[in-house]
């Protein structure tokens, strides 16, 4: 119930802070164990962080009222692992080492990730001190009859419970925890009916039934569960906006190999890139990740693939032409910190070619990233959060600061100019108000708004809105910038392919950072600027050793696909200083 998406979600969607959502439910639920995802050394982030920022997050996530931690590693490499059992070991909090499941043990189409890895996984796992293990299937690709081989040999192999996890993607999660369940798993994972199946977990209800006459049913209260999933069949369509549309099992899923919790945002990062064909994404996402040598696909390594994805699609590229222009193309920053090692290993190793051509003469990792990585000053960042305007910053400030720091900076700055949105009920907050429409927001025991919108201004020459309201009977007018104002004189001139000294933009998205100035020579792979697009990072490096002579965009400007960033003309290395 916290961690992994969920404390990405609370800053950058909902304006919420998870610790305080993590607190609130600890009070609520005082006697209930309550279970975190850890994405071990990526803690709840995408990337590797330093042993002593993994170790405080474990910390504090503990004193705020998690007790089981369930860590994974996102290439299933063990070394990730088992700082982060450490941690929660000295915590007294249970850790729950996990299996990543990718393949299909029932075939040898996936030789790497046998029954026989997946035993010896658990054995390592038991070994580094996991006091539980978990079964991963963020997927949906575990199959019945595999589902009980493999949790038979797990229980034959380890003397710990067992735990496991699917998504309902591909429509045979009841199916498959009935196997498992015969084969004597400990726990299984399900969801309130009204937000089940597809991507998210199966139905309890529905499980509850499948075990009928069963010796293990569970003992629940199955009128209780129902009459609360009524409260959900209710409050589900104020999220109709964000739901991925499916309605139905997505058999193919066991040949692309896409997590549940990866498919809806991916299709939101396609729409956000302006790509409608989202089965075109979903067929590029199976190519890379052979590309990539089949790697174990979940948060952050899941990522990487969906980004290197929505790359070649946008820019129409084939697995030929990356090999054949490789030496010219920024990949985005996640697939290069991938190549790098900053993940860790895969099982089958990195595929060279591609990895020399990604990496342009960086030297990859081969030893645990966490272990090189300095340790971060927690009492500097706290001084930069003081230095901001944040009165008395907590541990948990900090973490957040460290692990979301441009995330949390534009949390800090909506709560700042906003307030407390989450006063606000789900519609209003998430389609806004309609004209004329009145709602009632409570600040607090005995204080509230009586709110209605009265007027909507025409915009002005830079996109600006006046609201005009009623607030308690007194009228409030406000100013806003209509994010989806268009100026029709705009225009965008793109790069020329095949100019050599055109810069152009690898994707529709914002500028974060230019790194040259007009008239400066910069050496060949210097970078020139960083973009980001839906979460994904992209660094733009000279192409050639050469003078920037033009430069057309500003830091925060948006800017699409291959839109001319600047003029790049070459010069002899005698020029550099």
């Amino acid at each position: 119930m916290w961690g992994g998406a969920t404390f990405d979600v609370a800053y950058r969607f909902l304006n919420e802070d998870p610790w305080q959502r993590l607190k609130q439910l600890r009070q609520a639920m005082p006697n209930t164990l309550l279970q975190m995802l850890f994405r071990g050394s990526n803690a709840v982030g995408y990337q590797n962080y330093p042993d002593n920022v993994i170790k405080q997050f474990i910390i504090s996530a503990a004193d705020a009222g998690i007790d089981v931690f369930r860590i994974f590693d996102s290439l299933n490499w063990v070394p990730q692992l088992t700082h982060s059992i450490d941690a929660v070991k000295q915590t007294g909090k249970i850790a729950e080492g996990t299996l990543c499941y990718t393949g299909d043990i029932l075939t040898d189409s996936h030789p790497q990730y046998s029954l026989q890895y997946y035993v010896d996984l658990a054995k390592s796992l038991v070994d580094a001190g996991a006091d539980m293990l978990a079964i991963k299937d963020m997927a949906g690709l575990l199959k019945p009859e595999a589902a009980y081989r493999l949790v038979a040999s797990l229980k034959d192999a380890v003397d710990v419970p067992v735990h496991l996890h699917t998504h309902d993607t591909t429509g045979n999660g009841i199916s498959t925890y009935l196997r498992a369940i015969d084969a004597g798993v400990d726990i299984v994972d399900v969801a309130q009916s009204s937000f089940s199946g597809t991507t998210s977990q199966p139905s309890m209800e529905s499980l509850y039934y499948a075990l009928s006459d069963h010796a293990r049913q569970p003992e629940l209260d199955i009128e209780a569960a129902e009459h609360i999933d009524q409260y959900f069949q209710a409050i589900r369509p104020y999220y109709a906006d964000f739901g991925n549309q499916i309605t139905s099992p997505l058999t193919e899923i066991y040949r692309i190999q896409m997590p549940g919790g990866q498919y809806s945002n991916l299709q939101q990062q396609a729409k956000g890139l302006g790509i409608t064909d989202f089965n075109a994404v979903k067929k590029m996402y199976a190519t890379v990740n052979e590309m990539f040598g089949d790697i174990v696909k979940v948060t952050p390594s899941s990522k990487v693939v969906g980004d290197m994805a929505l790359f070649m699609v946008q820019n129409a590229l084939t697995p030929e032409q990356v090999m054949a222009q490789g030496e010219t193309i920024d990949f985005p920053e996640s697939v290069v910190a991938f190549f790098k090692g900053d993940l860790g290993q895969p099982a089958a190793g990195f595929p060279k070619a591609l990895q020399q051509l990604v990496l342009k003469g960086q030297t990859p990792l081969i030893d645990r990233p966490g272990a090189l990585a300095p340790a971060v000053d927690f009492e500097a960042i706290k001084q930069q959060l003081i230095e901001s305007g944040l009165d008395n910053p907590t541990m948990e400030d900090v973490l957040s600061a460290i692990l979301y720091p441009d995330v949390y900076r534009t949390y800090r700055q909506q709560q700042d100019q906003f307030g407390p949105v989450t006063v606000l009920d789900s519609p209003t907050y998430f389609q806004g108000m309609r004209l004329g429409e009145t709602v009632q927001v409570q600040l607090k025991a005995g204080q509230s708004l009586i709110m209605r919108l009265d007027t909507i201004g025409e915009p002005d020459a830079q996109g600006k809105r006046t609201l005009y309201f009623t607030v308690n009977g007194q009228k409030r007018e406000l100013q806003v910038t209509d994010a989806h104002y268009q100026h029709h004189d705009a225009t965008v001139q793109l790069a020329e392919p095949t100019a050599s000294d055109q810069i152009g933009a690898p994707m529709a998205g914002r500028i974060l950072t230019i790194q040259a100035s007009v008239d400066q020579v910069v050496k060949a792979g210097d970078v020139l600027f960083t973009t980001e697009a839906m979460k994904m990072e992209t660094t733009v490096h000279a192409p050639f050793t050469g003078r920037l002579t033009h430069l057309y965009v500003e830091a925060g400007e948006l800017v699409a696909s291959q839109q001319l960033l600047a003029i790049f003309k070459p010069v002899a290395e005698s020029e550099v200083n």
